[in-house]
């Protein structure tokens, strides 16, 4: 199975965001950030993604990571019942769904607030 983690970092601008990583090197990866409201950054294999979204609710997320996974469907089916929803902590997890870039994709919110978004591509 081939899988591996991508950070997720806040940005307060993603075009400066990408600015100032172009000057170290990184490349876009992804549709310009105005498109997405996110932004895919690379550099040889390192990878980096940012969001200004936070709608993924700040006041108990803690910090993100997204997994890429061969089979988001799958990994979804293994894990949707181990996830016992928490209201107290917001620990849940939030079906798949297929994005507009190209991805099956889901969410899970540890009991400490972290948030791991699952994908594989479509």
């Amino acid at each position: 199975m081939n899988e591996r983690a991508v950070p997720i970092l806040l940005s307060r601008d993603l075009r400066e965001t990408l600015a100032f990583f172009e000057r170290l090197g990184f490349e876009n990866r992804g549709a310009p950030p105005e498109e997405w409201g996110y932004l895919i950054i690379g550099r040889g294999t390192a990878e980096l993604h940012f969001t200004e979204d936070l709608s993924v609710d700040p006041l108990r997320t803690s910090s993100m990571c997204y997994l890429y996974v061969d089979d988001a469907q799958r990994v979804y089916d293994d894990w949707a019942d181990a996830v016992d929803p928490d209201p107290a902590t917001g620990s849940r997890i939030v079906a798949p769904v297929t994005t507009d870039y190209g991805m099956r994709e889901f969410a899970v919110v540890d009991r400490s607030g972290n948030l791991v978004r699952v994908g594989s591509p479509v």
